[in-house]
């Protein structure tokens, strides 16, 4: 295992340094980013190894960094440092052979009690024929369930290496942003409240037009008047609402 030393002067530039150096320099980092991700792992994983495969990942920074690509290395090797770790975690072996052999025993008596019964089974019903308690069932199979361990910075790589922002991924295109959708309902109450408030005319005019899709012509036939006389009546109500929203939103 390497001595982490002091890091050198001039951290992230390794110009001219030799590799040897560099890997002094930056051992510091793959431990740290050993330890952050050996923090969610069982206990059975060896921080040592975590932090061998780190330096293997460092190593290949340095010989793949380009500074017309990247201005930071430090940067672009805790990204190699963690790929590396991560690749290193995928080829383990994390299960244990007892647990292999309950998993096998779980198995078996669900497919048992599947053939016996012709049916699908209950969680009680393989409980009793492993000789267990519900809770205990429930517990087992919690514990038997794979675990990928993923941080979202770990998802924020692209195959290339470089950093991606991973809140992209997570965004509905089609959703409504909750904020949005509050500011909108309250402007609707508002605005619905300011055209109650309408001389009549001029609130049947926006009902008809903005709610019936009735144009100027039919809304003048509904009230008997002329398409001119809708029109004004039209803009009186839209300068009144303006007014009164700008009054009402300016206030709150």
């Amino acid at each position: 295992m390497l001595a982490f030393r002091k890091p050198l002067p001039a951290d992230d530039d390794i110009a001219g340094v030799p590799r040897g150096e560099v890997v002094e320099r930056y051992a510091p980092l793959a431990k740290s980013v050993a330890s952050k991700i050996a923090a969610r792992l069982p206990a059975s994983v060896e921080l040592d190894d975590l932090i061998s495969a780190g330096i293997v990942g460092l190593i290949d920074a340095i010989d793949k960094f380009d500074e017309s690509k990247s201005n930071s290395f430090r940067k672009y090797a805790e990204i190699r440092i963690r790929g590396a770790i991560l690749d290193e975690l995928r080829s383990m072996d994390l299960v244990s052979r007892a647990m292999r052999r309950q998993t096998a025993k779980l198995h078996a008596a669900h497919s048992r009690a599947r053939l016996e019964l012709g049916r699908e089974v209950t969680s009680s019903e393989i409980a009793d024929r492993l000789g267990v308690s519900v809770t205990h069932y429930h517990g087992l199979i919690h514990k038997l369930q794979p675990v990928l361990v993923l941080s979202f910075e770990d998802l924020g790589l692209g195959a290339d290496g470089e950093r991606r922002n991973f809140e992209q991924y997570l965004r509905d295109p089609n959703a409504v942003d909750p904020s949005l959708a509050v500011h909108l309902g309250r402007v609707h109450a508002v605005v619905g409240g300011l055209v109650d408030a309408l001389p009549e005319k001029q609130r049947i005019v926006i009902t008809l037009y903005y709610f019936e899709g009735l144009n100027l012509r039919e809304i003048g036939k509904v009230l008997d008047v002329t398409e001119s006389r809708v029109s004004q009546l039209h803009s009186l109500a839209i300068r009144s609402l303006k007014d009164k929203a700008r009054v009402r939103f300016a206030s709150a």
